[in-house]
């Protein structure tokens, strides 16, 4: 799938949300962000399950991590735009064939995508790390977590909950990785994301926050990027060597 230019039009005209029925404040902000948003309008045009298909892109563009070839693995995948841009780069074709292998888990249904096997499971069961391999053929090359917990709108716990997904996304990823490979996860700004990046630093060779300019400037949310695994075993070594 190729990425196109910016679609932002110099003089764009801003939609407006009626008020009718029963839509809450909330919700009217919600559709008119939509509404207004050029990533989602992108998105639709370039045929992109979600926004946030472009939030991997750029990340992509400047840290490579997704190669022809390898095996993906996707959690908290619906409704699959990062599954899309996944095996676009591991070389899937719109026929569903290619070198690469890219598996999604969710706990909601996931519309089917070439090339490309959906789960529907819990990815913290016993039975998810055995079942994503033999998916895959092997250990993963990167997993990649766009999970986000249901917002409560109190800020505080919001990020703790998010962070929680992201704790949980990076020891699942340990589990299944290969020695090399890259971890992926949303964090939210707030306070302990900072905790999550030095527990990675043990793990891994290369850990950094970045964030897309796909995601909001009014919004919290940062991605924590972490390469170069050192597989299970290795951080006990790695400290001892003052790394």
């Amino acid at each position: 799938m190729k990425q196109k230019g910016s679609d932002e039009a110099p003089r764009a005209l801003k939609v407006r949300v009626k008020t009718a029925g029963k839509r809450t404040l909330a919700s009217q902000k919600w559709l008119a962000r939509q509404l207004n948003d050029p990533y989602v309008a992108r998105a639709k045009r370039e045929g992109y399950r979600s926004r946030a298909a472009f939030k991997l892109i750029e990340i992509d563009q400047k840290h490579p991590i997704l190669k022809r070839g390898q095996r993906i693995v996707d959690l908290g995948a619906a409704p699959g735009g990062w599954s899309q841009v996944a095996a676009a780069k591991v070389g899937i074709n719109g026929a569903g064939e290619g070198p690469g292998r890219v598996v999604g888990i969710d706990l909601l249904p996931i519309d089917p995508l070439p090339g490309v096997d959906f789960i529907q499971l819990d990815f913290l069961a016993d039975e998810a790390p055995d079942r994503l391999i033999a998916l895959l053929g092997g250990p993963a090359d990167v997993v990649l977590s766009d999970m986000a917990a249901n917002a409560t709108g109190h800020r505080k716990t919001d990020h703790l909950k998010i962070m929680g997904l992201a704790e949980t996304a990076a020891d699942f990823a340990r589990q299944i990785l290969a020695p090399g490979g890259s971890f992926l996860a949303k964090v939210l700004q707030g306070g302990t994301e900072n905790a999550l990046l030095a527990d990675l630093k043990r793990d891994f060779r290369d850990v950094r926050h970045i964030k897309p300019a796909a995601s909001r400037s009014d919004s919290a949310e940062l991605y924590v990027l972490a390469m170069g695994f050192r597989g299970r075993g290795a951080p006990k070594a790695a400290e001892a060597a003052g790394e």
